[in-house]
């Protein structure tokens, strides 16, 4: 089994790589492989809105995000960090996640997520209720720890002063685990995710 913890700050080691590190050390305690995919910080595109993505299945524009959704056919969890800008998550984390999840969410469905948040004092949880939304839409399984998923620090070496932040993390990387092997158990005696049924209402008509 695989996570993979997606980096969306700016910065590859700021306090969001060391957050999704702690997950990461208690992932690898219970034998889970994990991966830090780290968006980058060159200018991304947002989404289009031209729909081509229906008819080929990727996004017209060839980068970060297409290979995300690439990527997320080979994971079975995923966590994705960011640090808050104005009680919001990186513009950089939203784009991907706009892109990829709307032209290969299938690659994301009925797969534990959760969503990592730092900040130097406020905005997580309106952060950690945006990043959340992906996961409801696409039948994925929102993992919990043991308070809302997020650090504080101005500064990487700042965050394992959070004590509880740190525990938050590390405990949220098990309960991945648990439930990443609850759904192994449900494959090994049959149990197949359901197939969800799609109709689109529009208001106006």
């Amino acid at each position: 089994m695989k996570v993979l913890l997606v980096n969306g700050s700016s910065r590859p080691d700021g306090c969001t790589s060391v957050a999704l590190g702690e997950v990461a050390r208690a992932l690898a305690e219970e034998g889970i492989e994990t991966e830090v995919f780290f968006i980058g910080n060159k200018p991304l595109p947002d989404c289009i809105a031209c729909r081509k993505c229906r008819e080929t299945g990727r996004c017209v524009f060839d980068d970060r995000a297409c290979e995300l959704a690439d990527k997320a056919a080979e994971c079975d969890g995923f966590v994705f960090g960011s640090p808050v800008y104005y009680a919001h998550p990186s513009a950089r984390l939203l784009t991907v996640m706009d892109r990829a999840f709307y032209s290969a969410g299938k690659n994301f469905a009925f797969k534990p997520a959760a969503a990592v948040l730092s900040a130097r004092r406020a905005g997580t949880t309106e952060s950690f209720d945006v990043i959340n939304k992906y996961f409801s839409i696409c039948s994925m399984p929102i993992v919990c720890s043991t308070y809302w998923n997020h650090v504080y620090g101005t500064q990487p070496e700042e965050v394992p002063e959070d004590k509880e932040g740190m525990m938050t993390m590390y405990n949220l990387g098990k309960n991945m685990a648990w439930l990443l092997r609850c759904i192994e158990a449900g494959r090994q005696k049959g149990i197949a995710a359901p197939p969800n049924e799609k109709v689109l209402t529009n208001f106006t008509r």
